[in-house]
């Protein structure tokens, strides 16, 4: 009997230690990014019983199976989806923040309201040579604003370009990491701390992946991950040791697209899909306001040209160029502004030239244009703004709940460690009664 004391004890001495390690790890790794709660795994030892034991069994003690990771496979799934969706939308409005911003900050809609007022006070004295230059001065302000507008949305397409090149970067990198992790897994035993780390390794990379683009995980029975593109039906990044190459592809107009090995491939959420999606919203937005500039232009022009300058000449082109980076002011002179009507002599005092300039102003509504682009871009932003907000609060709550069912209560690790002290030492009380039994029964005669 004390032989099986003294074996039991033991056991239960290495289990209760191996609890206390586990329990301490975890209550280190606390605060740990990406660490999932450990716990020890333990099954009953028993061995087959000799001469006199009870039955046939003979009662061994406790043996230590492996150390288990309190993970929840369909919360993590969550975790991934709806932090996809949300870094999707984050990234969508950023574009349409930054379009927005420069359209506001470039001051359009309030240098053609200017401009038409100028065109007005013209209006009271048209031989007025500062009225003139002040309407050339607010043309030109005009310009300029445009072309201020039109660098603004194409900084913001160039950074968001550049923001997915690195992203693309970066799904290469993890890809490649996960490759390697799937193949460190297979060289690990199971129930290990070795495979308890890797899988976390696993997970956090798959989470990583997942904020850059929509991706399907399937786990094998050696713990090793496939990764698809989208849903389970999508072409595959990840399998076992091998990954596919993914690339960025750029347009002409300026929007992105993806590959896999050379095949376009459609990116249903994550950041990058996000960010191509607001490169579309910056191309229709860019030329829109190439249409505003070009309006302006062929308005100005075709009025200019069926009216009379002040020396009795023609009147030639207001604006030059096309597009709103290429807009400028064609006249030198505010002299060459035509508020005379065709014919008129010079020095006139007639304004029907002028009137028709406003009206062909009025008739195209550039500045009902440029306030209705602006208005159109706030409101998708404020829109879109309202779903990324959503989306981060339905991520945040799937977070919390992996992280209840996953992560470390310090207040349950303490407790814990009061409970396998207590293990430890009534194991070691065990092997003491079996000391004290050996001893009694040698000292007998």
């Amino acid at each position: 009997m004390a032989s099986d004391l003294f074996t039991i004890g033991a056991s239960g001495i290495r289990a209760a230690r191996a609890a206390l390690d586990i329990t301490a790890q975890n209550i280190a790794n606390a605060s740990t990014e990406g660490y999932v709660r450990r716990s020890v795994e333990l099954s009953e030892l028993s061995t087959a019983g000799g001469y006199n034991r009870i039955s046939d069994i003979s009662l061994s003690g406790v043996r230590v199976d492996g150390i288990a990771r309190n993970a929840d496979a369909f919360r993590q799934g969550e975790v991934r989806r709806t932090g996809s969706d949300a870094a999707r939308a984050g990234a969508e409005l950023a574009g349409l923040e930054s379009a927005e911003a420069a359209l506001e900050q470039s001051k359009l809609y309030p240098a053609l309201t200017g401009f038409e007022a100028s065109l007005q006070r013209l209006a009271s004295d048209p031989v007025d040579p500062a009225l003139r230059a002040a309407v050339l001065e607010d043309a030109r302000t005009l310009t300029r604003t445009f072309a201020i507008a039109a660098q603004g949305l194409d900084e913001a397409a160039n950074g968001l370009r550049f923001e997915a090149q690195d992203g693309t970067a970066q799904v290469n990198l993890l890809a490649g990491e996960l490759a390697r992790t799937n193949v460190q897994l297979i060289r690990t035993r199971p129930g290990t701390s070795d495979q308890a780390t890797l899988l976390d390794q696993r997970d956090s990379l798959l989470d990583r992946l997942s904020e850059f683009t929509g991706v399907s995980a399937t786990f094998n029975a050696n713990q090793t991950v496939e990764v698809r593109l989208g849903g389970s039906a999508g072409p595959l990044l990840v399998s076992g040791a091998n990954t596919a190459s993914f690339a960025m592809t750029t347009a002409a107009d300026g929007t992105i697209g993806f590959t896999l090995d050379g095949n376009p491939v459609a990116l249903p959420a994550g950041s990058l899909a996000g960010k191509a999606q607001a490169l579309v919203s910056l191309r229709d937005t860019r030329t829109s306001l190439d249409g505003l500039a070009d309006a302006l232009i062929s308005a100005a022009n075709g009025a200019q040209a069926n009216g009379t300058a002040l020396d009795g000449t023609p009147g030639p082109p207001l604006f030059s160029g096309s597009g709103a980076a290429g807009i400028t002011v064609a006249l030198s002179s505010g002299s060459a502004i035509a508020t005379a009507p065709a014919g008129a002599p010079a020095g006139s005092r007639d304004i029907a030239g002028l009137n028709a300039l406003r009206g062909a102003l009025d008739s195209a509504d550039i500045a009902g244009g440029t306030s209705g682009l602006i208005f159109s871009v706030s409101s998708a932003a404020a829109g879109r703004r309202v779903t990324s907000d959503a989306l981060d609060a339905i991520a945040g709550s799937a977070r919390i709940a992996l992280e209840a069912r996953s992560g470390v209560d310090l207040e349950q690790e303490a407790v814990n460690l009061v409970r396998f002290q207590q293990a430890f030492q009534a194991s070691g009380r065990a092997i003491q009664v079996a000391s004290d039994v050996f001893d009694t029964l040698l000292a007998l005669k």
